[in-house]
């Protein structure tokens, strides 16, 4: 498949080009992703240590590994990269996200690459990366089969792809539109779409299918009495994540 295929849907970059100024608002429209954080950085980071042989208690563990953030946002994941010791690129196909992101990682004294792109133009440059960060964008392309294969051409052969994303089932509905959009306001009304959320056997299925080899899930849990998030090995009904591998 072509690399060169554009895969970026404009009404799902404008949502998110309309809250841009709001990514480092802990108590703004971004306020679940702050909330969830901790627990995307747990699983992240143990499975980029687990791939690698680092030592997360060392300094700088992920030193001379390249990562690439698609759908960087303000940066939230690839701060914690970089502070980590990574080679980070964040990558966005929302434009007004891309100054954002770059004043706030010059304000933490950080160096990180930020370019207003896509995964399939930079496939088509011909870069590479140990790990691609696709967390909570999946859901929002056009065509989920041909941004997994531009994916998949990102990695070097044993890389490891980390994607979350939302499972499509009643439950789902109630807690990420009727609860976050409508109950909660956590979101702008809109922010997502029911029916392009992904089980996540269609989900390993795609991955499959885009020449990747699926290694692990677990589920990104809401606890509403401690207001907090949680890993789980057996709750995917809303939220999970996901590790692939390219083989190599």
């Amino acid at each position: 498949m072509n690399a060169a295929i554009n895969t970026v849907d404009p009404a799902e970059v404008a949502k998110f080009e309309a809250m841009a100024a709001e990514w480092w608002d802990p108590a703004g429209k971004f306020k679940p992703l702050h909330m969830m954080n901790p627990c995307r950085l747990d699983y992240i980071t143990a499975q980029i240590a687990d791939r690698y042989g680092r030592d997360l208690g060392g300094p700088l563990p992920f030193k001379g590994l390249r990562i690439l953030d698609i759908g960087c946002g303000g940066g939230l994941l690839s701060e914690p990269m970089a502070r980590l010791g990574a080679d980070v690129i964040g990558a966005d196909a929302a434009a007004g996200n891309i100054p954002v992101a770059q004043v706030h990682a010059k304000q933490s004294e950080l160096e990180i690459d930020y370019r207003h792109t896509t995964a399939e133009a930079l496939a088509e440059a011909g870069e590479a990366f140990d790990v691609v960060l696709n967390m909570e964008v999946v859901e929002h392309v056009a065509d989920p089969l041909a941004y997994l294969v531009a994916c998949r051409q990102l990695l070097t052969p044993g890389g490891i792809m980390l994607c979350s994303t939302i499972n499509r089932n009643p439950k789902s509905y109630l807690m990420t539109i009727v609860g976050a959009e409508y109950v909660m306001r956590w979101l702008p009304v809109g922010t997502h779409e029911w029916d392009k959320f992904i089980t996540p056997d269609e989900l390993f299925d795609l991955m499959r299918n885009a020449g990747l080899d699926p290694m692990d899930r677990n589920g990104f849990v809401f606890n509403p009495l401690s207001w907090g998030w949680s890993l789980s090995d057996r709750d995917l009904s809303v939220n999970y994540v996901t590790t692939s591998r390219r083989p190599g």
